[in-house]
């Protein structure tokens, strides 16, 4: 079975996030970077089915020279090749630019599997992979926290509202966006690391139509959270008529009911 798993990078957990001067996103200078969370989860359950039912997983990520780091590391743990999508501005492309640039580039190696995580821990749109699904003429799944593949059959569980679950059958090929926390997530090893300088790292770029592309949709301000403290008295000191102002703000302002 042919696996790819899209991978991306994107600012570590602990790192000091600041605004650029434009006000139009982080400012990447200073900034670490690591796997996106959901991704590596991602990773895992490929390299398990691979270990179940034999074949090839296939890394792809997208973004400047620097999420290369994100390529060996997958390759270290286990993962067959890779796939660089170079650039240095995909890393903000919309979710329909992102998935026609990761579409182009994985179309000719016809996967029977493609993974990758929920959303990414940046931006969080939860869009791209299902719209790669789309592009590509695959069945898909979303919020998929265990998979029971065998030869050409496969079965996940999907995570759904209110503590529900959902079992479901779909034929292969097929793409599934992974939940965090779906397994054991495994370490690179001394031995992985050094494999993994053998293996292959492709590089493509993606065409100039779809970098681009008019988009539909902008990102106009970043900024961070402004705190403010701020008193009301209600009712006057009557207690029924500060009941009755309380509820109309909660519902008219808060509208939490």
């Amino acid at each position: 079975m042919k696996i790819i798993v899209l991978m991306k990078q994107v600012a570590s957990k602990d790192a000091i996030l600041r605004i650029n001067k434009e006000g139009t996103w982080i400012e990447e200078g200073d900034l670490s970077f690591e796997v996106n969370e959901s991704d590596g989860y991602a990773l895992e359950e490929a390299l398990r089915v691979r270990e179940k039912l034999s074949g090839e997983v296939i890394v792809v990520s997208m973004g400047p020279q620097r999420a290369k780091s994100v390529i060996k590391d997958a390759l270290a743990r286990g993962a067959d090749r890779a796939i660089h999508v170079v650039g240095d501005n995909l890393a903000h492309l919309t979710p329909y630019a992102a998935a026609s640039a990761l579409a182009e580039a994985i179309r000719a190696e016809q996967p029977d599997l493609i993974m990758t995580g929920l959303q990414s821990d940046d931006y969080g749109y939860a869009q791209t992979g299902v719209i790669i699904a789309e592009l590509l003429g695959m069945p898909h799944a979303t919020i998929v926290i265990e998979v029971d593949a065998s030869g050409d059959k496969l079965r996940v569980k999907r995570e759904l509202e209110s503590g529900w679950y959902q079992w479901y059958s779909m034929p292969t090929p097929a793409l599934l966006t992974i939940q965090s926390g779906i397994s054991q997530i495994r370490y690179a090893t001394l031995k992985g690391i050094m494999a993994a300088k053998k293996k292959e790292i492709k590089e493509v770029t993606p065409s100039a139509e779809i970098v681009s592309r008019l988009s539909h949709q902008q990102l106009r301000r970043v900024y961070l959270p402004q705190k403010t403290k701020q008193t009301q008295f209600l009712g006057n000191g009557d207690a029924k008529a500060g009941a009755v102002a309380l509820a109309e703000k909660l519902h008219v302002e808060a509208r939490i009911f």
